[in-house]
């Protein structure tokens, strides 16, 4: 046949769906406990209230994007505190490196959303239609009454989830009882709507229909996790040593030169990601131990120890099946790699800590107009104007005093206040035109540029903050 008759592979695999038979064991039930409780956070946060005062929003979470400002319990930032977020997302960075490099991939197998969400729409699937070998045969068979009920039954339930994900996530934006009523009766705006929409479609769609694939094709960190991993890093991994050559167990047979391995598939019919441990480590597994379970559940009814898939390290593998002890789990969780990525971490958080309780409640910052840079007045005063911004970040309202130091010839004016005291309100901020002129005859006045210091007190207390800048005179 010529070259020209051949058809061409295709360039991708049609998609063999996984369904993952159910197992008991520790990981099993560890990660359902993990799985109820960030789920629990998730949707509860919101709701949750926080006395900040009669005119301060009283939820305990929020991001006040329409006052930007983020809420968080006690916690308030502001925008020109951004960086305690920028600190937050470092720290979760070099938090999962950490954990990476200990541990493996652990927050793939046990807290990444895509991981929990598909574990719960898997539970809804196993509840509806059966476990792994009844899902499979309705599945194969042809569209009939009893596959459009159970379908469709398991796909309301998953778009019902998707809905309450993609709810939750709006009410962090909004007062939630208020935002929750507004969506039912039409009045909420058409943001929320479409977040919502959008939130219920790629929940529906990646936690029922892509689920591998998601973290396979489109979640990076597959590819980048091997640039965190070593020989000693914990991971799970299958004793080849001991299982080789494995073979089917007859009833009463013992078998010297055959491995504790039965070849009973139980590893890969509880795999998630559809994969075989027992090829070794691959950018596939999620190190989520549902095959530590099964093959132990196996080992059990066998007589043989547990263990034969487990969590270790490369260099485990190499001491056991020389006849050496394995090291220690501490040894391989601390070692010079994860106790840097720890020293870094702990130097970031006591850092924002520290931050966090010296930060005053009150802030300024000065801008000085520069079209035009001054002002001549008629009888030869020089004028400056400067745009000043005055944060109260307490709860109540307070009168800050403006005033002027280094230079006594300046005198300060607020337009539009008889005087140069404002009152701003609680957790609020002005922006406030401010006038500095210097006096004919003046240093200031004849001086090209002169630094001043601009001090924003509180009138009846001790505390204040300043801001340096310029005045510019008549010879600039």
């Amino acid at each position: 046949m010529s070259s020209a008759d051949q058809t061409p592979p295709p360039l991708y695999a049609k998609r063999e769906p996984i369904f993952p038979r159910r197992v008991k064991g520790s990981f099993r039930t560890m990660k359902w406990w993990l799985l109820a409780m960030m789920l629990g956070i998730y949707y509860v946060i919101p709701w949750i209230r926080w006395d900040r005062g009669p005119e301060m929003p009283n939820q305990a979470v929020l991001l006040d994007l329409g006052n930007r400002r983020f809420f968080f319990f006690m916690i308030e930032i502001w925008p020109h505190e951004f960086y305690f977020v920028a600190g937050l997302l470092i720290m979760a960075g070099i938090g999962l490196f950490l954990f990476t490099s200990a541990l493996g991939r652990v927050w793939c197998g046990y807290a990444c959303p895509q991981t929990v969400w598909t574990d719960l729409f898997i539970l809804v699937e196993r509840w509806i239609e059966g476990d792994r070998n009844a899902r499979l045969r309705l599945h194969r068979k042809s569209w009939d009454f009893e596959k459009f009920r159970k379908y469709g039954l398991k796909w309301t339930v998953w778009f019902l989830i998707g809905m309450a994900t993609g709810g939750a996530w709006v009410f962090y934006f909004a007062d939630a009882p208020t935002l929750f009523v507004d969506l039912f009766t039409g009045q909420a705006h058409p943001v929320a709507y479409i977040t919502v929409l959008i939130l219920t479609m790629t929940t529906f769609l990646f936690g029922g229909f892509f689920r591998e694939q998601i973290c396979i094709y489109a979640c990076p960190w597959p590819r980048i996790q091997a640039a965190m991993m070593d020989e000693d890093t914990l991971t799970i991994d299958y004793r080849f040593w001991r299982g080789e050559p494995r073979g089917k167990l007859k009833k009463g047979e013992l078998d010297p030169n055959q491995g504790d391995c039965i070849d009973c598939m139980a590893c890969v019919n509880v795999c998630p990601m559809g994969i075989d441990i027992r090829d070794g480590q691959q950018m596939e597994c999620i190190t989520c131990g549902l095959c530590i379970d099964a093959c132990d559940e196996v080992m059990d009814r066998i007589g043989k120890p547990r263990g034969l898939i487990s969590y270790m390290a490369l260099s485990d593998q190499v001491d056991e099946q020389a006849g050496k002890p394995p090291k220690s789990v501490w040894k391989h969780v601390f070692r010079p790699r994860t106790v840097l990525y720890t020293s870094i971490w702990a130097i970031i958080g006591v850092g924002l800590i520290v931050a966090l309780f010296l930060r005053a409640d009150l802030d300024m910052s000065v801008a000085p107009v520069r079209n035009p840079t001054h002002i001549v007045l008629s009888d030869g005063t020089v004028r400056n104007v400067y745009d000043i911004r005055l944060r109260n970040m307490y709860p109540e309202a307070r009168m800050f005093v403006l005033s002027v130091t280094e230079n006594p010839d300046l005198s300060l004016s607020i337009q539009g206040e008889p005087s140069n005291r404002v009152m701003v309100g609680p957790d609020e901020q002005a922006l406030l035109r401010v006038y500095l002129t210097a006096p004919p005859d003046t240093p200031s006045n004849t001086a090209e540029r002169s630094n001043l210091r601009i001090w924003a007190a509180i009138a009846e207390g001790t505390e204040r903050v300043y801001s340096d800048t310029v005045f510019n005179g008549r010879n600039q």
